[in-house]
């Protein structure tokens, strides 16, 4: 593989990660923060506006996967996108710390 391939390896762990959050509140009928929200990232957007970002996060993900050619077989690859998971799971943990409260 190619550096390229590992870069779009890591941006697909980032953007599969980033839909769950959306796609998850979304589909539960909550408010959830998203880059629509007004101020952005910080005020709450709506379900159904966190659905489709959810599902567009998911789809570039996606796209990502195929055009970085990561396979099991290659495990430097699964490293790079196990890093990316982990990586933005702790941003996300962090910054939606205060957003939603149960």
């Amino acid at each position: 593989m190619k550096w390229y391939h590992y870069v779009a390896t890591f941006f697909a762990g980032v953007f599969l990660v980033n839909a769950l959050p959306h796609f998850f509140h979304g589909i539960s009928g909550d408010p959830f923060p998203s880059p629509f929200s007004h101020p952005p990232g910080k005020g709450l957007s709506s379900p159904l506006v966190n659905v489709l970002w959810g599902c567009l996060n998911l789809l570039v993900g996606y796209i990502l996967l195929v055009i970085s050619k990561a396979s099991p077989k290659n495990k430097l690859s699964m490293l790079v996108l196990f890093l990316a998971i982990l990586a933005i799971s702790i941003q996300m943990s962090f910054a939606f710390m205060d957003k939603v409260k149960f």
